[in-house]
């Protein structure tokens, strides 16, 4: 296990006994609202005049979260490069953000997260596509590093309606708004923080932590390697309904680094959000769509390569100028006021290969979850969600004949789709601190029937201040 950085336990020591650190704003607003470590998303907050102003004029939040993860020794024959380790292991992962805030003038506020990260995912987080730990990067560090994820503008156009009361928290100012309005989103920040939110399933610090049950799994969004990339959005939001739109930059070779913001490689995504009741209780459903354009490579022309020599087929010499879209349906439903479901289901075209999140073309997940009313515990959570990810027959025999993806590649492959169950329990401590419980059964690891199946538990201590 890793050791951790001194000031980060500090930080969370303060906490636990009860100091209000970082926990401070300017403005007509003091109450600390829990973090929610996304930009604001107009389509969750109450609706109610028609001038847009922002009571707090700059406002700092901070969270801590430590989650240590380990898996079962497991039945493997063979493994390759990017294989789970079959004999057991545990690691930690741990970050700690700042979430600073400035009004700029009206309906326009800056934010910038610093965060300091440590530690590494489960073999160095490859060996399944749906990776069992949101926490843990595609890179790692034994000694804690400093990173600026999100340094982003919003500026929100009043186009009518009814008046919005907005509750300050992380990365979100106190403020109000017309319920009609047009939100522009500009800087560094995670494609996700906008597209494809749900209520149940999308914050790997509160609830699930498993990526593609976080994520629609076949939503290949664009991002470096901690996830995070250089863009713009519009959201366009009337009473039922929102519509979004952003652009991204690509990293400049798949699951690469993005050290400086061009656009040669790029991402466009497109959202429909349906906002209804249903007898009595709120639900949505988004439609999203998604075309990536860069530097890719065929699955069909990296093995036809490969085919004169007898060698492994590799997608990095086979690369040029493609296009790869995908869909995802998005659906949450409130079935009582302590209790709601989720579902997602997602395809992309799987005879590229997978540029930035991770080696899955199709995938569907649902699940449920409820807080804790009717055994007493109102602050705690119980998630339970099940994931079927699953990959083309391109990408079948890509792997079959021993190539590498983002996460997977075990040298050799006898297919199967890759399942996966994940349960969790997350129990309010004290204030703004909850202890997670979790646990994940993962059949079919990298989609090699001939591997597994992996038993993965988890402990996450979340605080938010």
């Amino acid at each position: 296990m890793k050791n951790k950085v001194s000031v980060i336990n500090y930080c969370l020591l303060a906490q636990l006994i009860g100091w209000p650190l970082l926990s401070f704003g300017q403005g007509d607003s003091t109450k600390l609202e829990p973090a929610q470590d996304i930009p604001y998303n107009p389509s969750s907050s109450s609706v109610a005049e028609a001038k847009t102003s922002n009571s707090e004029k700059w406002a700092i939040y901070g969270q801590f979260t430590n989650v240590t993860q380990f898996h079962s020794r497991f039945r493997s024959p063979y493994d390759g490069l990017n294989s789970l380790t079959a004999n057991g292991r545990t690691e930690e992962t741990t970050d700690a953000t700042l979430f600073a805030g400035l009004s700029l003038w009206d309906g326009a506020e800056f934010w910038v997260n610093p965060e300091v990260d440590q530690g590494f995912g489960l073999n160095n987080s490859v060996g399944v596509a749906g990776f069992p730990s949101g926490e843990a990067y595609k890179v790692g560090k034994n000694k804690p590093y400093l990173r600026f994820p999100r340094a982003f503008i919003r500026q929100v156009i009043n186009l009518g309606g009814t008046e919005e009361k907005i509750s300050g928290a992380a990365n979100q100012l106190a403020g109000t708004r017309t319920s009609d309005n047009i939100t522009l989103t500009l800087g560094k920040l995670a494609a996700v923080d906008i597209f494809d939110t749900n209520s149940y399933a999308h914050d790997t610090r509160n609830d699930f932590l498993n990526w593609s049950v976080l994520d629609a799994g076949a939503f290949d969004y664009a991002a470096d390697s901690w996830g995070y990339t250089y863009g713009v959005a519009a959201e366009w939001k009337k009473n039922w309904w929102t519509l979004r739109t952003g652009f991204f930059q690509l990293s400049d070779k798949p699951n690469g680094k993005i050290t400086r913001p061009h656009f040669f490689n790029n991402s466009f995504i497109g959202e429909f959000e349906e906002r209804h009741d249903w007898q009595g209780h709120p639900g949505k459903i988004k439609l999203l769509g998604f075309i990536n354009h860069g530097m890719m490579a065929s699955y069909d022309d990296a093995v036809q390569q490969a085919l004169p020599t007898g060698g492994t087929p590799d997608v990095s010499l086979v690369r040029q100028v493609r296009s790869r879209p995908g869909l995802v349906i998005n659906v949450e439903q409130e079935l009582a006021p302590d209790m709601g479901v989720f579902a997602r289901a997602s395809i992309n075209d799987g005879s590229k290969e997978a540029y930035e999140f991770t080696d899955i073309d199709k995938s569907l997940s649902a699940g449920l979850s409820m807080k804790g009313d009717r055994w007493g515990r109102h602050d705690d959570t119980f998630g339970i969600a099940g994931v079927i990810n699953a990959i083309s027959g391109s990408a079948q025999r890509y792997f079959a004949k021993g190539g590498l993806g983002i996460l997977v590649g075990d040298g050799q492959l006898n297919y199967q789709p890759e399942k996966i169950l994940e349960m969790y329990y997350s129990l309010h401590v004290y204030k703004a601190t909850a202890l997670t419980v979790d646990y994940q059964r993962i059949v079919n690891p990298g989609y090699n029937s001939d591997r597994g199946p992996v038993d993965v538990g988890s402990v996450r201590i979340h605080a938010e201040f």
